[in-house]
């Protein structure tokens, strides 16, 4: 029988974008004002990509990175 994956503690700070946009693998996501950090867990190996948000009134959203659950900081 295959293992669970492990969870992982991680965290982002927004230092460049007026929003940014955490979408995960299961669809969830988490919504990172300038200059504020937040904390999550995630599964070693899940995919996060990053999401740039200009103007949250017009919905429109820019890929600015993919990046893996190992390549964001420990919390």
């Amino acid at each position: 029988m295959p293992q669970a994956p492990q969870k992982l503690r991680k965290q982002y700070v927004n230092s460049e974008y007026p929003h940014v946009v955490l979408r995960f693998e299961d669809g969830h996501e988490i919504v990172i004002k300038r200059g504020i950090g937040k904390t999550f867990d995630i599964y070693a190996g899940e995919t996060v990509r990053l999401l740039a948000v200009f103007d949250p009134d017009a919905r429109e959203r820019e890929l600015v990175a993919t990046r893996k659950a190992e390549e964001f900081d420990d919390a």
